[in-house]
C-alpha cells in the first residue's frame, strides 16, 4: 500500500511541477527523491533509482545531452523537415507576432491583454468621420451606382479626391492625412455601410498598393513626387499582382521583366533617353481594383538578369515597379463586371515594354526584394479594408434585420417574436459583436506599431465568412423583401459582393487550410522557428535549447489541459469576477489543449502535416477561435462591461470556445494515428466535450435588444451612416420602428374592439376612423397610428418597374387599395 501511496504522490508531484512549469533542474530533482523514497530499504529495487538517476544526469548534463539524445534527433528533424522556398520563407518572416503568441503559449496573459490600450479617435479623425465622411455618405445612391452608371458619380468622384480620402494612409509631410489604422477602418466601415463600391474605391489606395509601399521602400525622388500627387487624388493609384496563371499562388506568377539596355519617351515630361539601363516587361493582370481609371500602375514581376548588368545572378526574383498608365505600351482601361458590387477593377497588360531602373519601387538596390515589400505590407492591409466591410455588413444587418423584425408582423405578432426569427436575431448580433471586436483588438496593435500577419489572415477569413452567415440571415429573415431588387432593397447589394470578400487578398479556402496555421504554427509557437532556424544554420547547440524547451513545453501543456479538463478549469485564477470570469478559465483550459494538440500533430505527422490541409485548416481553427473570443472578452472591458451588452459578449465567447471544442473533435477524429488520438482525447477531454453554444435565452436577449431602441444597439451600430430622410430605405426604420412601438398599445386596442364586434367596418382604415369617430382613441392616437402605418408601408414595401425593368415606380407606396 505504501508504495502505491508513493507512486500516487509522484505522479500528483510530476503534475503539480509540469503544470506550474517548472524547470528541468527542478522537476529532476523531485523525481530522483521522488524514486529514491519510493525504493528505500528496498535493495531489490535499487535499480530503479540508479537508472532514474542515470537518465536525469543526462537530461542535465547538455554536452552528453547533445551526444546521446538531441545531437541524433537533430540529424533525423533535418532530413523531415520540408525544404522553404525563398517566398515561403519571406512569408514567415513577414509582419510579427503578438497576442496570437500568447494563444499558442497554453498560458495567455490577460493583464498584458487589458493593458493594451482601447482604440480611440483623434479629434481630427472623428470631425472627419463626422463631417466629410458623412457627406460622402449622403451623396451615394448605392441603385444608381450599381445598375445604372456602374460608376460613381464625377462629384462624387471628386469630392473624394478633393477631401483627401486617398491619402488616409499618407504622412502629413506630404499632403496626406497620417491617420490612425483604427480611423482608417472606421472611416471605411462608415462608407461601406452605404455603398460597397465606394468603399472599396476609398480603400484600395489606403491598403496595399504604390502608396503604402512607397512609405516604406520608395527613393526620396520618388516620395516626393508620388506620395503628394496620390494624397490628394492628382494620381489615381492600382497594383496589378494578380495574373491569370497565377491568383492565390502569388509567387508563381509569369509576368516577368528582363534587365536590359533600350530608349523610352518619359511620359511625365515628355523627354527622350537612349540607351538607359532599364527592364524590358511583359505581362499579363486581371482582378485590378481602380486599374481602369489608374494613371500610376504598380506591379508585381519575376525579373532575370541574363546579361548581369546588375549582378551575378540570373534569377533576381520578384520585383515591383511603378509606371504611368499613358507610358508606351501599357493597356488599361477594359473592366470586369464583379456582380453587384460594381467598382473600377480590370485587366492590364504589356508586351516588351522598357522601362528604366529608376521606376523600380526603392530603386535598383530593391530589385528583388518585391515578395518580402507585399508580405509585409499585406499583413496591414488585410486587418483593415475587408473586415472593416465585413464589419459594415453586420452592422447594416442588425440596424435594418432588428428594426425590419419589429415594425413586420404576421398573424398580429411582430414576426422578430416568433423563435425561427429570434434565433437568426441572435446570430446576427453576435457575430457582429465578434467581428468589430476581432478588428479592434488586431486595430490597436496596429496601432502599437506591430504587423501582426497572423491576425490578419485569421480576420480576412473569418470576418468575410461572418460576412457571409450574417446577410444570409438578414436575406432570410427580410424574405421577399430582400429577393427583389430595388432602390428599397438594401441587402442586395452586399449580398452579390459576397464573393468577392471571400475571393480577394487571399481566397478563403486557402487562407483556411494553409496560411492561418501554416504561419502560425511557425511564428507563435515559441520553439518551432527557432528549431527550424538552427535545423538551417546546423547549430545543434541552438537546437539542444529549442529542443529540450519544446518537449518541456509539451509536457506543460498536457499536463495543464488534462488537469483543467478534470476539474472544468475551476481553479485558474480568472482576471475578472462577475458573469466572464469561468470564459477566462475556459480560454486558458483551451489554449493548453491546443498547444498540445499543435505540438502532438507536427511531431506525429511531421512536414506532412503541412499538405495535410484539413487537419492544418481545424489547427488554425482552434487558433482562431481563441483570438475571437479572447477580441470579445477584449472590448467588452474596453467599453466598461455595460450589463445591457452581456447576452452579446456571452454569445461572441461562447460561440467561439464551441467552435474551438469542435475544431479539436475534427481533428482527433481524423488524425491517421488511432490509437494517439484516443490518447489525446483522454488528455484534452478527460470528461467528455463539456462545453455549449449559446443557450437559446441568450440569442433571444440579443434578438429583443436589437428590435428596439437602446444602449447596445447603439453601441453595436457605431459608426454606421444613418440617413435622416424618411423616404430613404434605411433612414425610415429607426422612426417606422419607434412610431410601431409607440402605437402597439393602440393596435392592440383596435384588434380587441375589432374582435368584441365594437369596430365593424371591413379594412383597417376604415376601422381606425371609426374607432375615433366612436371615441375609442383620441384624434392624437389616431394620427400617431395613422403615421406608424405609414412608415410601416414605407419599410415592407417592394419595388416594382415597367416591364422592361427599368424603372422603379416612387409613387408605389402611396398606391391606396384598403
Amino acid at each position: 500500500m505504501s508504495v502505491l501511496i508513493c507512486l500516487a504522490a509522484i505522479v500528483v508531484a510530476v503534475l503539480v511541477l509540469a503544470y506550474l512549469r517548472a524547470p528541468l533542474w527542478l522537476s529532476s530533482l523531485v523525481a530522483l527523491a521522488g524514486t529514491g523514497f519510493g525504493v528505500y530499504g528496498r535493495g531489490a529495487h535499487i535499480g530503479w533509482l540508479v537508472g532514474v538517476a542515470v537518465v536525469l544526469a543526462i537530461l542535465n548534463f547538455k554536452p552528453l545531452r547533445r551526444a546521446l539524445i538531441t545531437g541524433p534527433l537533430f540529424g533525423i528533424f533535418k532530413k523531415i523537415t520540408p525544404p522553404m522556398s525563398q517566398t515561403e520563407q519571406e512569408a514567415v518572416d513577414a509582419g510579427t507576432v503578438w497576442w496570437d503568441r500568447d494563444l499558442f503559449s497554453g498560458k495567455p496573459d490577460f493583464a498584458k491583454l487589458h493593458s493594451y490600450p482601447a482604440p480611440k479617435l483623434s479629434a481630427e479623425e472623428e470631425a472627419f468621420l463626422n463631417g466629410p465622411t458623412e457627406q460622402l455618405c449622403a451623396m451615394l445612391d448605392d441603385w444608381k451606382i450599381t445598375t445604372e452608371t456602374k460608376d460613381l458619380p464625377p462629384e462624387v468622384w471628386q469630392f473624394i479626391k478633393d477631401q483627401g480620402f486617398l491619402g488616409m494612409i499618407i504622412k502629413r509631410e506630404y499632403g496626406g492625412k497620417e491617420f490612425s489604422n483604427y480611423a482608417h477602418a472606421r472611416v471605411v466601415t462608415k462608407i461601406a455601410t452605404r455603398s460597397g463600391s465606394a468603399a472599396v474605391t476609398v480603400m484600395v489606395p489606403n491598403s496595399l498598393g504604390p502608396g503604402e509601399l512607397l512609405q516604406h521602400y520608395g527613393t526620396e525622388a520618388q516620395k516626393n513626387y508620388y506620395l503628394p500627387r496620390l494624397a490628394k487624388g492628382v494620381d489615381i493609384p492600382c497594383f496589378a499582382l494578380t495574373s491569370p496563371e497565377a491568383g492565390s499562388d502569388a509567387g508563381g506568377i509569369p509576368d516577368f521583366g528582363v534587365v536590359a539596355r533600350g530608349s523610352y519617351t518619359d511620359p511625365l515630361t515628355g523627354e527622350h533617353h537612349d540607351n538607359v539601363l532599364g527592364i524590358r516587361l511583359s505581362w499579363e493582370k486581371r482582378y485590378i481594383t481602380l486599374g481602369p481609371v489608374a494613371t500610376v500602375l504598380g506591379m508585381a514581376f519575376k525579373l532575370y538578369d541574363p546579361e548581369h548588368l546588375i549582378g551575378e545572378k540570373d534569377d533576381i526574383g520578384i520585383t515591383c515597379a511603378l509606371i504611368p498608365t499613358n507610358h508606351e505600351g501599357v493597356n488599361i482601361g477594359r473592366r470586369h463586371y464583379p456582380g453587384t458590387a460594381v467598382f473600377m477593377n480590370g485587366p492590364n497588360w504589356g508586351k516588351d515594354v522598357f522601362i528604366p531602373m529608376d521606376w523600380v519601387i526603392g530603386g535598383a538596390s530593391y530589385v528583388g526584394q518585391g515578395w518580402r515589400m507585399l508580405v509585409e505590407c499585406l499583413s496591414v492591409g488585410r486587418c483593415i479594408s475587408l473586415p472593416a466591410m465585413s464589419v459594415a455588413s453586420g452592422k447594416v444587418a442588425s440596424f435594418t434585420t432588428g428594426a425590419y423584425a419589429r415594425i413586420r408582423n404576421q398573424f398580429g405578432l411582430a414576426i422578430g417574436r416568433f423563435e425561427g426569427v429570434d434565433e437568426a436575431l441572435g446570430r446576427i448580433g453576435g457575430m457582429a459583436y465578434q467581428m468589430d471586436a476581432a478588428q479592434r483588438l488586431a486595430l490597436t496593435g496596429l496601432d502599437m506599431g506591430e504587423k501582426p500577419s497572423v491576425l490578419s489572415g485569421i480576420l480576412k477569413y473569418h470576418n468575410t465568412e461572418r460576412m457571409r452567415k450574417v446577410l444570409n440571415d438578414a436575406m432570410d429573415v427580410h424574405a421577399g423583401k430582400a429577393v427583389c431588387i430595388g432602390p428599397r432593397n438594401y441587402l442586395a447589394s452586399g449580398y452579390g459582393a459576397i464573393p468577392v470578400a471571400i475571393t480577394v487578398e487571399g481566397a478563403n479556402i486557402l487562407t483556411r487550410s494553409m496560411i492561418i496555421y501554416g504561419q502560425g504554427a511557425i511564428r507563435c509557437h515559441p520553439f518551432v522557428l527557432k528549431e527550424m532556424r538552427a535545423a538551417m544554420a546546423n547549430d545543434a547547440v541552438a537546437f539542444d535549447d529549442a529542443v529540450i524547451g519544446h518537449m518541456g513545453f509539451t509536457i506543460s501543456n498536457k499536463a495543464r489541459a488534462f488537469v483543467m479538463g478534470l476539474t472544468g478549469a475551476r481553479l485558474v485564477a480568472a482576471p475578472k469576477s462577475g458573469p466572464t470570469a469561468q470564459n477566462y478559465r475556459d480560454i486558458v483550459r483551451l489554449s493548453a489543449a491546443f498547444a498540445f494538440l499543435s505540438d502532438m500533430g507536427m511531431a506525429t505527422l511531421g512536414g506532412s502535416l503541412k499538405f495535410r490541409e484539413k487537419l492544418s485548416a481545424r489547427l488554425g481553427d482552434m487558433l482562431s477561435g481563441l483570438y475571437i473570443a479572447t477580441a470579445a472578452l477584449k472590448k467588452f472591458h474596453d467599453d466598461g462591461e455595460p450589463k445591457e451588452d452581456r447576452p452579446l459578449v456571452r454569445w461572441a465567447v461562447e460561440s467561439a470556445l464551441y467552435d474551438v471544442q469542435e475544431a479539436m473533435n475534427g481533428f482527433l477524429n481524423n488524425h491517421p494515428n488511432r490509437f494517439l488520438a484516443w490518447c489525446m482525447r483522454r488528455v484534452v477531454f478527460p470528461l467528455g466535450m463539456s462545453l455549449k453554444g449559446p443557450a437559446d435565452r441568450v440569442g433571444t436577449r440579443i434578438a429583443r435588444s436589437l428590435m428596439e431602441p437602446s444602449p447596445s444597439r447603439a453601441r453595436l451600430t457605431e459608426f454606421m451612416y444613418v440617413p435622416k430622410d424618411e423616404n430613404d430605405a434605411v433612414g425610415v426604420l429607426e422612426p417606422a420602428m419607434k412610431a410601431v412601438i409607440e402605437t402597439e398599445g393602440l393596435e392592440s386596442k383596435l384588434r380587441r374592439a375589432q374582435r368584441e364586434g365594437q369596430l365593424r367596418a371591413i379594412t383597417a382604415r376604415g376601422r381606425l376612423e371609426e374607432a375615433r369617430a366612436k371615441g375609442f382613441i383620441t384624434e392624437a392616437e389616431f394620427a400617431a397610428v395613422e403615421r406608424a402605418r405609414r412608415l410601416k408601408r414605407e419599410v415592407i414595401m417592394v419595388d416594382d418597374f415597367d416591364k422592361d425593368l427599368k424603372h422603379a415606380d416612387p409613387e408605389a407606396v402611396h398606391r391606396v387599395v384598403f
